[in-house]
């Protein structure tokens, strides 16, 4: 008996000690990188958002197996320059990104070549990586440009927002064809071979998806599931939505399949708002796609790391995707020098419990004659009033907490916040630099001197 219960000690201890290994193991490896960005979707068209009228369970499941944050902000209104502040870690204005250029990815133009991007960061520390879908950061038939030149090891890049077959896309440069029915179902696919292909980790693998953008268009049949729409856009855009989230619940089983669920941190968000036109939901939230109202740039923001980041959490404070390459070096524990220069936080002390709060700081936006700053629940911004034909620019001051709907202006009532906050934005904005071309550009331009903040 007594030689019985010592085995059993024995076996316990052991037991006891594989434990520690295996934590102090898991805890070593770098976790994969998985951004997910979809293109124009709307603050209020998740079911974990509030929407009721399309069903979104496996985008849902991000923020259910990890956080939701209720006030995530992009850098930008619009596409281009949004997706650059996000793959550098800058405000996009501190080098000129400052707006879309009208020829799109056909322009002789690009995000600034001396910008490191999240994926060079990841290639140096040791990280395939891969993209996935959609650019729009510079001409990828132009080498300097290409998604390989900016630290990509492998590309996939879906031209032009064409979205039902005949599917076209490169892969490394080189024209494919694709087979399926619709575009964001070529991307997850693709996405979850990939996955299950880097099956030793790490990865970094950023996917575009093109959906809701326009134009509105939805595979044969896929409609009929919401019959009950009235609006045939809106109900064009629920397909569209549905088709989403079917290829992210696609990416998302071939990381549990893989065995790699655990050790890969998913991010998910918009890269704006919605626009007027393609019916995705702001609700209830004030603008549109291309302003500086809180529907132009606070998005659908979710984020898991199973097992690390705890379960069903929501975080009302609010967070910028200025803070995403930060947060992501530092999960892949990699050290980042003062001189580059990344102007967002890491958010893993706040949001594995840590710490208990986010360091204090002002959020600032600069889109050509439209302006904001954010000092805790205080946002004053310059912005065009939609409500008004034609567009007129408008100022206010609004408590975006609790006037989430930017209706009532307090600048009357307090007048010296108004100037301190517009002082604040002004010192901020002496370290950017004018716009590398203009919305209305057809050509390539000079670039302008780096002679401020570089």
């Amino acid at each position: 008996m007594l030689k019985f219960t010592r085995l059993i000690q024995i076996v316990t201890l052991l037991l006891a000690v594989s434990s520690v290994i295996y934590a102090a193991d898991t805890a070593a490896v770098r976790p994969n990188i998985l951004y997910l960005i979809c293109d124009d979707m709307g603050y209020g068209d998740l079911g974990i958002q509030g929407c009721t009228d399309v069903p979104t369970p496996n985008i849902d499941s991000i923020g259910n197996n990890g956080v939701r944050f209720t006030q995530g902000y992009v850098s930008a209104p619009v596409c281009s320059p949004s997706r650059a502040g996000l793959m550098t870690g800058r405000c996009q204005t501190r080098f000129g990104h400052e707006f879309n250029h009208p020829l799109v990815d056909r322009a002789p133009v690009g995000m600034p070549v001396d910008q490191k991007t999240t994926a060079k960061w990841f290639q140096e520390a040791g990280y395939s990586t891969a993209h996935i879908g959609k650019w729009h950061l510079g001409n990828p038939k132009l080498p300097q440009y290409t998604p390989t030149a900016r630290g990509f090891d492998d590309d996939l890049w879906f031209p032009g927002m064409n979205k039902l077959p005949p599917l076209t896309s490169f892969r490394n440069g080189e024209l494919e064809k694709a087979n399926d029915s619709y575009v964001d179902r070529a991307m997850a696919r693709e996405a979850a071979t990939y996955i299950v292909q880097q099956r030793s980790a790490p990865w970094y693998l950023y996917l575009a998806f093109f959906t809701p953008h326009e134009p509105m268009a939805a595979p044969p049949g896929s409609e009929e599931a919401f019959e009950g729409i009235e609006d045939k856009k809106r109900r064009t855009c629920a397909a569209m939505i549905s088709q989403l989230d079917e290829g992210v619940g696609q990416v998302l089983k071939a990381l549990r399949d893989s065995g790699q669920e655990e050790r890969t941190l998913v991010i998910f968000h918009s890269d704006n708002g919605a626009p007027s036109g393609n019916r995705s939901l702001n609700t209830p939230l004030r603008g549109n796609k291309g302003t500086m109202w809180e529907g132009g740039i606070r998005v659908p923001y979710l984020m898991q790391w199973k097992g690390t980041i705890p379960a069903r959490r929501v975080v009302d404070t609010p967070i910028i995707t200025l803070d995403m390459l930060p947060t992501a070096l530092a999960a892949a524990k990699v050290s980042v020098p003062d001189e580059a220069k990344l102007e967002g936080v890491n958010l893993l002390p706040y949001l594995t419990g840590q710490s208990e709060h986010l360091p204090p700081r002002n959020l600032y936006w600069r889109y050509g004659e439209q302006l904001a700053i954010r000092q805790g629940d205080l946002k004053f911004v310059k912005a065009l009033d939609q409500t008004v034909t034609p567009p007129v620019l408008k100022s206010g001051l609004y408590d975006v907490v609790r006037d989430a709907a930017e209706e009532h202006d307090l600048s009357a009532a307090q007048p010296d916040k108004v100037q301190a906050l517009r002082s604040l934005w002004d010192e901020w904005d002496n370290l950017n630099v004018p716009a590398l071309w203009t919305k209305d550009s057809r050509e390539a331009e000079t670039p302008v001197q780096r002679n401020k903040g570089e």
